[in-house]
């Protein structure tokens, strides 16, 4: 009897050091199924960011390289302009990429640049000590805000799919998420259709993945499922933001 199920090629067979409940892993499996079917292992480079998914290059079977934190559009674009035979993507967390690294990921992003990023959004910092984020919620508490996040100081979360859904230069902007099984299809779909843009030398893409941190946010894995559906999403609404013509 063959099997229905199986893991990825792109996947290696490393122990995750993820914590229990963490999305990191399923959206490690998406992206490893996409770079399957579409047969592009061989000529696929990932690049690690900075926090939780510093170690990501130890779950994949194809090349990776370290950035420095929130340098990783950078580096993509670097390696895929010398290389453009190549297909790169970035794998990034909030504090990589919407704090230190906004500035990288926004004139990517408006150049044009041909990868693809995988920006997930759990609201906090992770690797670091669970401090606030640019995507924390209003009132939400992080070791830097005990109290929780005050917007007339800190100013609101920082929707990012929605800034660079505004610039002119063309792109492929989604943002899914992967809680439940009938949003995984989605996102999976969303990662797919990423990649197939840079096959097609269309334009740059990003999927923004809505993700939980239950260690951080002092939540049991169902508990942090349950606030990412009725609070999360509410706020950082699943969906395509920008599709190129």
């Amino acid at each position: 009897m063959g099997k229905t199920f199986k893991k990825p090629e792109a996947l290696s067979d490393a122990h995750t050091h993820y914590c229990p409940g963490c999305t990191h892993g399923v959206i490690h499996r998406l992206v490893a199924e996409t770079i399957d079917e579409l047969g592009i292992r061989g000529r696929t480079v990932g690049i690690a960011p900075v926090g939780c998914a510093v170690l990501a290059y130890n779950y994949f079977t194809f090349d990776f390289q370290e950035a420095a934190h929130g340098r990783a559009p950078a580096m993509a674009t670097g390696i895929k302009r010398v290389r453009p035979d190549l297909m790169v993507f970035t794998y990034q967390g909030d504090g990589d990429l919407a704090s230190i690294g906004m500035g990288e990921i926004i004139h990517a992003a408006n150049r044009g640049e041909k990868f693809t990023t995988i920006f997930v959004n759990n609201a906090i910092y992770g690797m670091t000590g669970g401090q606030m984020a640019p995507t924390t919620m209003p009132g939400q508490r992080t070791s830097t805000s005990p109290f929780g996040r005050n917007v007339e100081e800190v100013g609101m979360p920082i929707k990012m799919a929605e800034l660079l859904a505004a610039l002119q230069t063309p792109g492929y902007i989604t943002r899914q998420t992967v809680i439940k099984p009938k949003y995984i299809k989605k996102a999976k779909k969303a990662i797919k259709q990423a990649f197939t843009y840079q096959m097609e030398k269309k334009c740059f893409s990003l999927v923004e993945v809505v993700s939980t941190c239950p260690t951080n946010w002092g939540m049991t894995p169902v508990e942090a499922v349950d606030w990412t559906e009725k609070t999360l999403l509410e706020y950082y609404q699943p969906g395509d933001y920008k599709v190129p013509a």
